[in-house]
């Protein structure tokens, strides 16, 4: 109680003696009216104030919960933070490395002596297996090179047999097989063979093996695919499969030719090729599709002019076939020159056994030319090379140069 209402109710209570005064009465009521709620005030004054206080102080509990929700000034960076700034990029190879050479240009020599191989055929266009070291002529740059005493060896082959199984030749994998066994049965036996299949994927199914065996039960794992990475293959075949060794290097491929676009060009394919010796045989079914292409869109051409123009889609399916087939035999024309290879096409499956035959005749006979370049440079400079017959009759075939080593 405050002291203000403590004198308030002790003047209410004191006497004013036997009479009483209505003036002194109204300024009680008065005083009374004035001091109360001044006091009230101050009362609720101070308890306001003190629960002003409390609330301003929270408890432990608040102080956990109010530290809880507010976020931390410096939060801990998570995992994919410490990984760091992501690796720059790798840098794009040079424009100019594919650019300015072109894919017949491109051969690397290690080795002061050169050995090219090459076949020789008459006018009629059969093996010419005779000849000796003075029946050749190498030129370099034009420039006549000397041959070495033993000019001619007998080198050893390690040859590819490589098979397109897509679904343009899928169902004649029985004929590739046939043909791929005759021709192993015609090389040396320390020649060397390996298996390759390519459709959506590229496969080894046969490392080296002088084993006729091995190569049979590697051909029973052939199975069909849909699309053709020709390009992969043989750019995988040039780059992993030939190492260091001296002997002559062939690769065998059944194909249309025909790649899926999904990979490496045929360019980076063919400079591979070059760059690791490799001499490319092509037999190609480019013929045997033609010829059904052709029946095909006959047959639809001979219909009504409704009939056609209901099967417009298919005619130009197959107009853009055949056009696909002559660029093809164009590119694998140019690819197995510039190797110092071949291109074959039979006209029909049944003949493979045939071409793979004659392929494997023309590895058994092929001259192995040695020669030291008069031009001693190691500046990594690219050599044409030229191989010519005295015999004016006959026709050579080999690469078209190498690149010369760099110091």
């Amino acid at each position: 109680m405050t002291p203000a209402i403590q004198k308030l109710r002790l003047f209410q209570m004191a006497p004013l003696g036997n009479k009483q005064f209505p003036v002194a009465r109204v300024l009680l009521c008065l005083l009374v009216a004035i001091l109360l709620p001044l006091a009230y005030g101050q009362s609720r004054s101070r308890a306001g104030a003190q629960t002003n206080s409390r609330k301003k102080s929270p408890g432990p509990s608040a102080q956990r919960k109010n530290s809880a929700a507010s976020p931390s000034p410096s939060p801990t960076p998570s995992w994919l933070d410490r990984l760091g700034e992501p690796p720059p990029p790798p840098p794009r190879p040079s424009p100019t490395s594919e650019q300015q050479i072109s894919p017949g240009d491109v051969i690397s020599v290690e080795t002061t002596e050169v050995m090219l191989p090459v076949t020789v055929r008459d006018s009629n266009g059969r093996l010419v297996t005779a000849l000796t070291r003075d029946d050749f002529h190498v030129f370099e740059d034009n420039r006549e090179q000397p041959l070495r005493d033993l000019a001619l060896r007998q080198v050893p082959v390690d040859a590819i047999l490589m098979v397109d199984s897509s679904s343009s030749t899928a169902r004649n994998l029985d004929d590739f097989r046939r043909a791929a066994e005759g021709f192993a049965e015609r090389l040396s036996p320390d020649d060397r063979i390996s298996l390759i299949k390519f459709d959506d994927s590229v496969q080894l199914l046969q490392d080296w093996t002088k084993s006729r065996f091995q190569l049979q039960r590697a051909l029973t794992r052939i199975s069909p695919g849909m699309f053709t990475r020709f390009n992969d293959a043989l750019l995988l075949a040039a780059r992993e499969q030939y190492g260091s060794s001296q002997s002559r290097r062939a690769v065998i491929v059944l194909t249309d030719g025909i790649d899926s676009g999904r990979g490496t060009t045929l360019e980076s394919a063919a400079r591979a090729l070059l760059e690791a010796q490799v001499t490319v045989y092509v037999v190609s079914n480019t013929e045997i599709s033609r010829a059904e292409k052709l029946a095909a869109l006959d047959s639809l051409m001979k219909g009504t002019d409704a009939s056609q123009r209901f099967n417009k889609l298919q005619i130009d399916d197959l107009r853009a076939g055949l056009r696909a087939l002559d660029e093809s035999e164009q590119t694998l024309e140019q690819l197995t020159a510039a190797t110092g290879g071949r291109l074959y096409k039979p006209r029909s499956f049944d003949d493979l056994e045939a071409t793979y035959a004659e392929v494997s005749e023309e590895l058994r006979h092929q001259y192995a030319l040695y020669y030291t370049p008069l031009n001693r440079t190691r500046d990594g400079g690219f050599r044409r090379v030229r191989v010519e017959a005295t015999n004016p009759s006959y026709e050579t075939h080999t690469r078209i140069g190498y690149f010369a080593p760099r110091s």
